[in-house]
């Protein structure tokens, strides 16, 4: 009976394989976790996939389909307009500033690294100013 328990508590935690895996590679995910890959490639997966949904959309609007399949088309092609354009949307609310803010803080940084050898005061960003954006 303990055998049988130890040999299933073993499986559950992984074991000493999977320690070692995740000891391996805790750091790419770390790395994943906190960037924003996961957010880049949802984004373009939804863009993607609100294009082609919405050429299909159309080719089966365009074909003149009966009641039924007409409805679906329209509600795909309505559906697929709304998910790529979201995504847009998204680009311009969200990505693009994020970006902006990180080359305007390079270039305070570079500017401070620069003044800070010339004896010139450094730039202070409040917590609301890094919210705002």
């Amino acid at each position: 009976m303990t055998q049988r328990s130890d040999a299933k508590d073993e499986h559950q935690s992984g074991g000493p394989w999977r320690s070692t895996q995740m000891a391996e590679n805790v750091a790419d995910l770390k790395r994943l976790v906190t960037g924003q890959r996961i957010l880049y490639i949802s984004l373009a997966v939804a863009f993607v996939l609100g294009l082609a949904l919405q050429v299909v959309g159309y080719a089966i609007k365009a074909s003149g389909p009966h009641e039924p399949f007409g409805l679906m088309a329209d509600l795909l092609y309505a559906l697929a307009w709304a998910l790529w354009t979201g995504v847009v949307v998204a680009v311009f609310v969200e990505i693009v500033p994020r970006v902006k803010r990180r080359q305007i803080k390079q270039a305070i940084d570079a500017y401070e690294a620069l003044a800070g050898h010339s004896g010139a005061e450094k730039v202070q960003i409040s917590d609301r100013d890094k919210r705002r954006g």
